[in-house]
């Protein structure tokens, strides 16, 4: 390699060596990535009115909802840092998915997948709560969720999934991470040290060694990431507070039309007819229980719309950001993979020449 070519990859070199701020936070506990929820909406729009799901609301509380998870893990103080991203992170020591099953404003139900970074799979199963309105405790940060039984018992969940893992496992996840994340920007450099059996699960071959400058600067690397990921999730943050009161109101809503539905079966019921079938008395007695009906799937319908027309304009502006951020880290990280490869490759070539 010529003295040209080698300089500023040297000079790259020097530059990835700059000190980057860690993120806060203990640095002995594991890191949570809680993924953007599936809004769990049906491809057939047909079913959406019997399943009563409007797929735009659904879309916000697929982003709306991890916050609430990410401030009630927060709140534990057993966690390293939590945040919610975008999509799926591979690399998360542990990363957390779920899709949407039921929302309706008095039930809410969760699927939800812990997985580490090893591949180790900590559950996969649903969680569901009914309205529950929990009274403000002292020195709560804001309002809690009237679904807080839930993200408890996940909460309560993922600690017990870690309590079945001793230190030794625990530091092998947050490796593992480290070199899974290092072989995404670095594969030729750090492809050895892991072994996967094709299905997810991966294991530590061995270890780089303690001063391997690569591995340093994947570290700081990793740090750079995370300020841009904690930009993201202060988007988030902003999300859950300019539309909480709104999505209160939506689903107080939601939890009184469920109630008028019920009201009107009533109804219907006590005001069965028996007149013959297409008597005049009986036609009118279908024709005022279909009125009511209508008034309540129309009142629905207005109110879907007013909704989305209040917070539709928040979430896009959010999402235009992030897509901005995104395409910023995307960019970034096309070029750290190709500068890390060449100082590899430069590092390499001297050893070589070393006498």
């Amino acid at each position: 390699m010529t003295g040209a070519r080698l300089l500023p990859l040297l000079a790259t070199a020097a530059l990835l060596c700059l000190p980057v701020l860690a993120p806060a936070g203990n640095s002995e506990a594991l890191n949570v990535s809680i993924s953007v929820f599936d809004p769990g909406v049906p491809d057939d729009r047909s079913l959406h009115r019997n399943l009563e799901i409007f797929p735009r609301i659904r879309a916000i509380e697929a982003h709306f909802l991890p916050f609430v998870l990410r401030e009630t893990l927060v709140a534990t103080g057993e966690w390293g840092a939590v945040r919610v991203v975008t999509g799926p992170d591979d690399a998360a020591e542990v990363g957390i998915s779920a899709s949407i099953v039921e929302s309706d404003g008095e039930r809410l139900e969760l699927h939800v997948q812990a997985i580490d970074a090893s591949g180790r799979l900590w559950f996969d199963r649903s969680f569901a709560s009914g309205l529950a309105e929990a009274p403000q405790q002292a020195g709560d940060a804001g309002p809690r969720s009237p679904f807080q039984p839930l993200y408890d018992e996940i909460a309560v969940a993922l600690r017990g999934a870690r309590a079945q893992l001793d230190d030794q496992a625990l530091a092998r996840i947050r490796e593992i991470s480290l070199l899974r994340y290092a072989v995404e920007l670095a594969p030729s450099a750090f492809a050895p040290y892991l072994e996967s059996d094709g299905e997810g699960n991966y294991s530590l071959r061995r270890l780089p060694a303690r001063d391997d400058p690569m591995l340093d600067r994947i570290e700081r690397i990793r740090l750079t990431e995370y300020v841009i990921t904690d930009t993201v999730d202060a988007k988030y943050r902003e999300l859950h507070e300019e539309i909480a009161s709104t999505y209160g109101l939506w689903r107080e809503y939601r939890r009184k039309s469920l109630l008028y539905d019920e009201q009107n079966a009533r109804r219907a019921e006590k005001t069965k007819s028996d007149a013959p079938r297409g008597s005049y008395t009986a036609i009118r007695n279908l024709y005022d229980n279909y009125k009511w009906d209508r008034v309540t799937a129309q009142e629905q319908d207005r109110l879907a719309i007013a909704f989305n027309n209040e917070v539709g304009p928040v979430v896009d502006a959010m999402e235009a950001r992030i897509a901005e951020l995104e395409g910023w880290v995307d960019a970034k990280y096309a070029e750290w993979h190709r500068l890390l490869e060449e100082v590899f490759e430069a590092e390499a070539d001297l050893n070589r020449v070393a006498p």
